[in-house]
This record gives structure tokens, sequence and C-alpha cells, in this order.
């Protein structure tokens, strides 16, 4: 899937992060960029990508659902980003093993 738009949705605790990523990934054709991360002050992130469409519908589904369990804190998307993103964005760990099924 090419990464022609970025989404991160941020929130405050674990629990709420999960439930938004879950509705994310079940309401749009997106792909979670490697694992969720604690950033700190129970700050917690995640970013998916897949095309803009994609992404801004997952977006707002998932900041819908977390808000429903927690504090979201941020929102975003980001369309055609540059290259140069890729050097601040999680790696997927099992992004190589599953191209090496295909």
């Amino acid at each position: 899937m090419a990464k022609q738009a970025v989404g991160l949705l941020e929130t405050r605790g674990l629990a709420c992060l999960v439930v938004g990523v879950d509705a994310m990934l079940k309401s749009a054709n997106v792909e979670l960029a490697g694992p969720m991360k604690q950033v700190g002050s129970a700050l917690c992130n995640a970013v998916v990508f897949g095309d803009v469409a994609a992404v801004k519908a997952a977006l707002d589904a998932g900041a819908a659902a977390a808000s429903e369990s927690g504090e979201v804190v941020s929102a975003h998307v980001i369309a055609r980003p540059d290259d140069a993103i890729d050097g601040v964005l999680p790696k997927d760990p099992g992004a190589a093993a599953r191209a090496a099924r295909k």
C-alpha cells in the first residue's frame, strides 16, 4: 500500500488509544505503521497510512471511538508526506516478513 497519507492519533491513556486504533483499522483500508508508542505523561500515539480518503475516514472513526472512552489529544492527517518523514515514523517489524510471504 502506498503512503499517500499518514494519520496520527494521540490520546491520554493506552486504553482509549487501543479502542481508537481498533476503530481505525476496522473502518477503512489503512495499515498500522509499527507498534503504538507511549510518549510520556500518559500520552500515547499510533500512526496509520493509506490513501488520503481512507486515512481521513479511519482517523475520524478512531478519534470518535477513542473520545468515548478517554481523551483525544490530537488527530491529524498528513496528505502526500515527504519521503524524509519515514525517518520519524515507527517501523513495522512484521512488514519484512509479510513482504517475504507474498
